[in-house]
């Protein structure tokens, strides 16, 4: 199962709108097959597993990251393929919560004669596809949002310049962040003042590039930015408020969204992102679009990059105001991981 979850978790960030998932199919002490879910959610790890593993599949034991799939969509029900190879007994780490399967998928083993077993490494399943259940169970993605800061928690000059706030190791690790979730988004303001690309470089290979989310409510985005240049070239989705007539910008998705705290309703356009199938999203700020994700409990984690530099007051702050006036108002987040990334130090922080 552990083989399993390290093949899963390869496929974060390219699988979706599907979970990332893992099989290793066994006989004996001998691995004659395994498999993971390929870029864009086609094939399925069991898929890719008896494939691989070929007559070899015929009562071996089958260790799968998450319960078989027990509907027809573009391809056939896993379940009946386990069970067409002939496999004997199925462990399954956590069952799926898509009302499609949801226990069909064992359902279907079991009936077959095939021996379950579930619950083997179940916390560590579900934690690799956090995403994938909360989309599931409540039409969102999962929210990561990252924030380079200095000691102070400021995240730019006054003047607006942040290149360079940490250094080389932590930046590596931002873009293998970017790599694993399915969308990376920043605000209007980041993109104005930065004209980034949010790509995925510093050696790190991806098969499927994130989405690009820029929450734009007025759609300012300039036609000449980098964003916009690349929209052809990598998916390029923009948020935004009731405009009477947008203009055009070749390439890009729009998504027109009610009004709502910073320009548009946050809660919503979750929800929209969801639907579109999205389930992991890296936030990369700036500080107004940080503030109103945390405000409305949509932050499920944080990742400071802290550089050990002041930038003093003048600084643009990484959150803008949340005019507070009480302490016991304030979100609350509980500290995962911590570790040093060259001379800079990530928290990993989750939701309280």
């Amino acid at each position: 199962m552990a083989r399993a979850l390290a093949l899963a978790e390869a496929g974060l960030g390219t699988v979706w709108p599907n979970p990332a998932v893992g099989c290793v199919l066994v006989q004996g002490e001998q691995v004659v097959g395994e498999g993971a879910t390929r870029p864009g959610g086609r094939p399925h790890a069991e898929t890719e597993a008896l494939a691989a593993a070929g007559a070899a599949a015929r009562g071996a034991t089958a260790y799968v990251t998450l319960e078989p799939c027990a509907h027809h969509g573009r391809t056939p029900p896993c379940a009946d393929a386990l069970v067409a190879a002939g496999i004997r007994r199925c462990v399954v780490a956590t069952g799926d919560p898509d009302a499609r399967v949801a226990g069909r998928g064992l359902a279907i083993l079991r009936d077959a004669g095939i021996a379950v077993e579930t619950g083997v490494a179940e916390a560590a399943a579900r934690a690799l596809n956090e995403g994938y259940f909360l989309n599931r169970q409540q039409g969102r993605p999962w929210v990561t949002l990252k924030l380079a800061v200095s000691l102070d928690g400021r995240i730019a000059l006054g003047s607006g310049v942040s290149r360079w706030i940490t250094g080389p190791e932590a930046r590596c690790q931002v873009h293998a962040l970017r790599a694993s979730h399915d969308a990376v988004m920043i605000g209007a303001g980041t993109a104005r003042a930065d004209d980034p690309m949010l790509d995925v470089r510093e050696g790190i290979e991806t098969p499927r590039p994130p989405v690009r989310i820029v929450i734009d409510p007025r759609l300012s985005l300039r036609a000449d930015s980098r964003l916009a240049a690349s929209a052809a070239d990598q998916p390029l989705w923009l948020l935004h408020g009731p405009l009477g007539d947008p203009p055009a910008l070749p390439g890009a998705r729009l998504f027109e969204l009610p009004p709502g705290r910073g320009g548009i309703d946050l809660a919503a356009a979750m929800a929209r992102l969801g639907g579109e199938g999205l389930t992991r999203i890296l936030c990369e700020g700036g500080g107004t679009l940080a503030v109103g994700l945390v405000a409305a409990g949509l932050v499920d984690e944080l990742i400071l990059m802290t550089a050990g530099k002041v930038i003093g007051g003048d600084g643009l702050p990484a959150f803008a105001a949340l005019g507070l006036t009480s302490l016991d108002d304030a979100p609350r987040f509980t500290l995962a991981e911590h570790k040093a990334l060259g001379g800079d130090l990530m928290s990993r922080w989750r939701r309280a």
